[in-house]
């Protein structure tokens, strides 16, 4: 086939596949240039589409977006760096990063988050920089939301609606280096003990330690999380509340009287035994007299027949 009969069938869709894959477009009102896409403050409603497949840097920041699409999103293999704060992200799900495997930098902050998936970051291993601050619907966060994440260094937890935080949840983040936990409604029961002293044992940077504070219980409003460690070990561990002392009291009231209905069925069962014993002792005595008086009878009868019979007596 010459080329003046212009390009076959084959070579278009060879031409499409390199397009596709080069990702030569760039999404409308948007700055692309080598590997990075900036489409900050655009006021996008969704995530954009025709975002170039080789992008390793996007910047969605400053719009309206509500959810971030697995399908689209997947398609950026190479993605290091995405941010997406200051955005009305509601949820992530399990399969929201499936594709961006080679994610390092994620900046979630600024939403309206109120549920993370607890496998949601489970595929980003090589996960260094986490932002989730500012999102104050966020309630919770399961144990295995950083299961995986083992390269993470940097977590921002800032502003959220988080009450508890258990050891569990960071049991796997052994390369964490720097953790936010200020402005958070910190509930310091006796739930909160271990994750206190993680914050001891961990040698971790908390650049906001002093602003990180209990809310709750009343005796330890305004204590900084760091530093509660001790007075939760002496309100859960040695100290005893009033319900404690009462509990005590009545067991031990509870042994004192089954000790002493004991005490008293020993002491009856003794003397029953005691009186039955000397019964037994009457009992054998009498017989014992009785057999004496018959052997005696027995012998002067003896001796009567004897002196009837003409017999001198022996005395």
């Amino acid at each position: 086939m010459s080329l003046a009969s212009g390009p076959g069938p084959g070579w278009l869709l060879f031409s499409f596949g390199m397009g596709l894959v080069s990702g030569s477009k760039c999404p409308h009102n948007c700055l692309c240039q080598t590997q990075e896409v900036i489409c900050t403050g655009n006021q996008f409603t969704a995530y954009p589409p025709d975002i170039p497949l080789n992008t390793r840097r996007l910047y969605l920041d400053n719009n309206r977006i509500t959810y971030l699409p697995a399908m689209n999103l997947g398609l950026l293999s190479d993605l290091v760096y995405l941010d997406c704060k200051k955005n009305l992200i509601r949820e992530v799900m399990d399969y929201t990063f499936i594709g961006v495997f080679k994610l390092i930098y994620l900046d979630l902050s600024f939403n309206n988050l109120t549920f993370i998936s607890p496998y949601s970051f489970s595929v980003l291993s090589n996960l260094v920089h986490l932002n989730i601050s500012n999102n104050p619907h966020l309630l919770y966060l399961h144990k295995y939301t950083f299961a995986n994440t083992s390269s993470l260094r940097y977590l921002d937890l800032r502003n959220t609606g988080l009450r508890l935080l258990g050891h569990d949840d960071f049991h796997h983040l052994v390369t964490l280096r720097t953790l936010y936990l200020s402005g958070n409604p910190w509930n310091c029961n006796c739930s909160f003990l271990d994750f206190t002293i993680y914050l001891i044992v961990s040698h971790l940077d908390h650049p906001d330690d002093l602003n990180a504070t209990c809310v709750e219980p009343t005796e330890l409003s305004g204590w900084p999380i760091t530093r509660v460690g001790n007075p939760l070990r002496y309100m859960c561990i040695t100290h005893l509340d009033r319900q404690d002392y009462i509990f005590l009291l009545l067991i031990g009231f509870c042994i004192f009287a089954a000790g002493t209905v004991a005490a008293w069925l020993t002491g009856v069962c003794a003397v029953l035994y005691e009186d039955a014993r000397r019964k037994s002792d009457e009992d054998e005595t009498e017989d014992e007299m009785g057999q004496r008086l018959d052997v005696s009878q027995q012998i002067l009868q003896s001796r009567n027949e004897s002196a009837h019979d003409g017999f001198p007596q022996l005395i």
